[in-house]
């Protein structure tokens, strides 16, 4: 597989060495690029945190390619605050915090999780708010180029998007209702497979709404080659539907050398 198109997920990678050090641990392993989900502890972290992150990846000398717009605790359960109303101000401080750090490090996709759906409000409250927020924050993206996604995850059941399909509707309503047409898919493998989609009907119904790849096996979410999915074919199809952005690996090591697994993976 050619490095250059890959992205090394450092919130779930290379946990071993602190994260100011993993973006300098990527270049090391041969990769020229990185992602984050949302690395701070709030939506508005203080401007020195921001900018040890923006140093650390500079001096790595690798760029940014996605980060995830904050997302709530996520060890305690959250996946997103967009679509909450008492989280919806904190969703849009954490825009202007990750596009300004996009600005300066060449971002092209930010990952807006959805938010799970809450007690004592409608689906339909929630999602009319969803639209407006990724609506508000694709605008904010297109300022520098770049997209906003919208990701399909397994294993929180609280969580309404979980087929391909799911996260295209949202897509759609918001291209139909606020003419932003830079809300993209996030096509994470590992979750769709997880979640039950037939991934080459989704490839091959879905490869223009693409904005981005993540990849892990399944089942277990390790290294490619760990579990029963055809990643190899899979790329292979996007490559078919003239897929040209980033594939991120976004998996959890199970051995030492995690990434071992590229020298024998086909190109």
């Amino acid at each position: 597989m050619d490095a250059r198109r890959l992205t090394v997920n450092c919130s779930i990678l290379l946990t071993e060495i602190s994260i100011l050090h993993r973006p300098q641990a990527a270049y090391d392993a041969g990769f020229g690029a990185v992602e984050f989900w949302w690395p701070f502890d709030v939506a508005v972290p203080a401007d020195r945190e921001v900018d040890a992150l923006v140093t650390a990846i500079e001096n790595a000398g690798v760029r940014l390619t996605h980060l995830n717009f904050a997302g709530g605790d996520l060890a305690a359960g959250d996946r997103g605050l967009l679509s909450h109303p008492h989280t919806s101000n904190e969703f849009l401080d954490s825009v202007a915090v990750a596009v300004d750090i996009g600005r300066r490090l060449g971002t092209v996709g930010f990952n807006a999780l959805y938010g799970n759906r809450i007690s004592g409000l409608t689906a339909s409250a929630q999602d009319d708010l969803a639209i407006e927020n990724l609506a508000r924050a694709g605008r904010a993206a297109a300022a520098i180029g770049a997209d906003v996604l919208v990701e399909p995850i397994s294993g929180v059941p609280a969580y309404p998007l979980t087929l391909a399909a799911d996260a295209v509707a949202v897509c759609d309503r918001v291209r139909r209702e606020c003419g932003v047409d830079n809300v993209m898919l996030l096509a994470d493998l590992y979750h769709l497979a997880t979640n039950g989609d037939d991934l080459d009907t989704v490839l091959d119904d879905f490869a223009d709404r693409i904005g981005h790849v993540q990849v892990a096996d399944a089942p277990g979410r390790g290294e490619p080659g760990t579990g029963t999915l055809d990643i190899a074919r899979y790329l292979r199809t996007l490559a078919d539907h003239e897929y040209a952005g980033w594939i991120s690996l976004e998996y959890r090591a199970t051995r030492r050398d995690t990434f071992d697994w590229l020298a024998d993976f086909p190109a």
